[in-house]
């Protein structure tokens, strides 16, 4: 039935119009309500009965009242039925005052009663919802779009045109906005030679993603950056667009290399330091570690050491827990000073600096320590001290055998003169014999300390040491006895040294009777040779050598040995581990002496029950080897008629050599000093054919007062005396630039033998003038 046709207080009517989605009311020609839907009262929060009967101004707020009236009266000057038109939007007031936005919808209803208008209203707060966050979204895009600091480009998914562009892109490669607008990716500069192949776009299309890293990108005016490119393609309103994020990574591609460099610049530290440098865990696993680390502690690889750990290093877990708590107490440590273990179980002095890594709950996380070896540093402090003590002992020594050879020499001297007026029957003259004796032997002990001190004048010819120990052997066997077997083994292609081949025999003889003395029991004595290189990195606390070719002699015995504090004294004169009056304890002080003044190195290898080996180090050398001819003494002192200045401050050895002189038929005449020489030489008007003068005197020295001379008879011979000559004297070598030379204490035939060989012999080699510098 038609609408028109029911009567309006029909309940049917009210009934279908509640089944309406939207609140719906009627109103009459007046604008009063007259007809309310369920819908409307929950809209609106009034009851039906509180609606009817009200204008439906009441719904709306005062501002819109005006514009809806004009509506209304549009739809009322036109009663004719047509369908309900657009709507009109305007705001909707609830019972309790608040606002919101409405739709309303009016159409004309023709009924018995006249014209009624039926006004259709739809809550549009939803869809203005949706539409602001669609219009907040888009703004916030664009302002994204137009502030990002990333470069943007927009482009169709199908043809790979460029819609849209951001302006940081723009900025980026200074290309302006419509020079990117309309163009397809390839044909724009920039990307040319990068994306200008079409299989990377249909790449694109088909992965709906890339990304390409250290992409290079050339800007307008020719620079290169450093880009990371990411393309997606998605949907906007069912149609695909592809987005482009462009991000210039040369900072952040600068700042990795200059990381990279630091990296590598700290590794390269690291690895080149010649400090032993690790990083460990608490527990003593090490991280990492150098190359000098691993070569300190013996091992033969970075990694063989990371295997073996810190742990191991400290000798055990109850040192290593000890320096843990040191560490996690202080922090770090500074100039730490550890005995660790090598590889091998031998001590190395180190010190260390290490540094702990906490983390913020104040736990031990990491450990980094930076080693220096010590070892070789205390070594080298023990040797120097070893030296100065040698040394101190060595001038005190020379001192002592100096003033006694002066003794000696006087004893000797009166002794033999008291001699020559005794018949042998003469009851004194066998007590004077004695006299000489011992004088002799006291020489013989002079002569070992000077060989200590390096003081005594050593007649050195290039020698093969291989013939000296064969021409000792016999010797050797009547020494040791029967009951220490002897073996030699001698190096066939041996090299020469250059040393005085008494003294080398002496040096064997001393050793072997020292091995003698270690085995009372028996045992074996070895004697061997060979050729040895010492090289830089080969330099041990025991050798000292410094780096070349050497001639090693080696004596070994199986003796009782020694311990660490013997080892240490056993060069010292007169010290000696044998009981009283079974040694002078000079043995091997003058092994030293005689090794030292040959310019090699004595070293000592030994161990209580291990028994011992002595290794002698001799400077290799090239010249042929010739031994020295020795000069036997005639039976009779050899006499002369020639005249001799004798030169020496002591009085009583200056008469003593003046009447042997004159015994064995020589003109003689003295002075005490270079002074008194110089004015007797002047006042003699024949001429004087030897000069024998001591070395040392107060004021000017002997080798001052024989260039003097010289100047004055050029054709002078010299020989030179003295109980004490110092380094100065040796380094020189008197005998061998030209000038003779006898030590003090001597006996009359021994003097009188080398007179006669000075005045013999050809004139003095070269007479290098000596200046006082030389000698003291």
């Amino acid at each position: 039935m038609p609408l028109e046709n029911l009567p309006l207080s029909d309940a049917a009517v009210s009934n279908l119009l509640d089944f309406a989605p939207d609140a719906m009311m009627v109103v009459d020609h007046e604008g009063r309500i007259i007809l309310v839907n369920s819908q409307a009262e929950r809209l609106f929060g009034y009851s039906r009965n509180e609606l009817l009967q009200q204008p439906i101004e009441v719904l709306i707020p005062e501002r819109f009242v005006q514009p809806h009236r004009k509506h209304m009266a549009g739809f009322l000057a036109s009663p004719t039925l047509r369908p309900m038109g657009a709507g009109l939007e305007l705001r909707g007031l609830r019972k309790d005052g608040a606002e919101f936005p409405i739709e309303i919808r009016l159409s004309p209803v023709l009924t018995e009663q006249g014209m009624l208008v039926c006004s259709v209203i739809r809550d549009t707060t939803e869809p203005h919802k949706a539409q602001e966050a669609l219009r907040w979204s888009e703004v916030r895009y664009r302002r994204l779009f137009e502030t990002a600091k990333d470069g943007i480009l927009i482009l169709d998914a199908n043809t790979g045109q460029i819609t849209d562009v951001n302006p940081f892109l723009i900025e980026m490669l200074g290309h302006s906005h419509d020079e990117f607008l309309g163009k397809k990716l390839w044909e724009v500069g920039p990307f040319k030679d990068v994306m200008a192949s079409r299989a990377a776009f249909e790449e694109l299309q088909q992965r709906e993603y890339i990304r390409y890293e250290d992409l290079p990108l050339e800007t307008k005016s020719g620079q290169l950056i450093e880009v990371e490119f990411v393309s997606n393609i998605y949907q906007v309103n069912g149609e695909r667009v592809i987005q482009c994020n462009i991000r210039d990574i040369s900072d952040r591609k600068r700042a990795e290399f200059a990381l990279r460099q630091s990296e590598e610049r700290y590794r390269a530290l690291f690895e080149q330091d010649s400090a032993g440098d690790y990083i460990a865990s608490p527990s003593g696993t090490i991280l990492a570690c150098n190359a000098a680390f691993a070569r300190m502690f013996g091992f033969t690889t970075v990694e063989e050491a990371k295997q073996a750990g810190i742990v191991s290093l400290f000798g055990g877990g109850e040192r290593y827990n000890a320096f843990l708590e040191r560490l996690k107490e202080r922090k770090k440590l500074d100039d730490l000073e550890e005995e660790l273990r090598r590889k091998d179980g031998k001590p190395l002095q180190i010190v260390a600096r290490v540094i702990g890594v906490f983390d913020p709950h104040e736990r031990l996380i990491e450990i980094h320590g930076y080693l220096v070896d010590e070892s070789e540093r205390r070594r080298s402090e023990e040797q120097i001290r070893q030296a100065q003590k040698m040394d101190a002992v060595g001038r005190l020594a020379g001192g002592i055998a100096h003033d006694f050879s002066g003794l000696l020499q006087v004893i000797i001297g009166y002794a033999e003169l008291s001699l020559d007026e005794l018949t042998p029957d003469h009851s004194i003259h066998k007590r004077l014999l004695e006299v000489v004796r011992a004088a002799k032997t006291g020489a013989a002990l002079t002569h070992q300390l000077l060989a200590f001190t390096r003081q005594q004048v050593l007649q050195p010819v290039v020698l093969d040491l291989n013939a000296v120990i064969r021409d000792a052997d016999k010797m050797l066997g009547r020494l040791i006895g029967e009951d220490i077997e002897m073996v030699v083994n001698l190096e066939a292609d041996l090299g020469r040294v250059k040393s005085d081949p008494t003294e080398i025999i002496q040096v064997i003889l001393n050793l072997a009777t020292n091995a003698r003395d270690s085995m009372p029991q028996g045992g074996t004595l070895t004697i061997e040779t060979l050729n040895v290189n010492v090289a830089e990195g080969d330099l041990n606390d025991e050798r000292a050598a410094k780096p070349g070719p050497y001639v090693a002699l080696k004596v070994t015995d199986t003796g009782i040995g020694m311990d660490k504090e013997t080892q240490a004294r056993v060069f010292e004169p007169f010290f000696t581990t044998k009981g009283i009056g079974q040694g002078t304890g000079l043995g091997l002080a003058t092994v030293y002496g005689i090794v030292r003044q040959s310019g090699g190195y004595v070293s000592v290898h030994s161990g209580l029950g291990r028994g011992t080996s002595f290794e002698i180090l001799f400077p290799r050398v090239t010249e042929t080897a010739g031994l020295r001819q020795l000069e036997g003494l005639s039976a009779s002192a050899p006499k002369g008629s020639e005249t001799i200045l004798v030169v020496e401050d002591a009085i009583q050895i200056r008469e003593i050599v003046r009447e042997w002189l004159e015994m064995s038929g020589y003109k003689v005449l003295t002075a005490g000093d270079s002074t008194e020489a110089v004015r007797v030489a002047t006042a003699h008007e024949g001429a004087i054919h030897l000069v024998l003068t001591d070395v040392v005197m107060p004021g000017v020295g002997g080798p001052a007062l024989v260039e003097h001379l010289l100047s004055m008879q050029p054709g002078m011979k010299v020989l030179f005396m003295s109980g004490y000559t110092d380094a100065r004297i040796t380094h020189h070598k008197i005998s061998e630039i030209g000038f003779h030379f006898i030590q003090k204490p001597f006996t009359q035939a021994a003097l009188a033998s080398k007179v006669r060989e000075v005045l013999d012999g050809a004139r003095n080699a070269s007479q290098t003038p000596l200046d006082e510098s030389s000698v003291a």
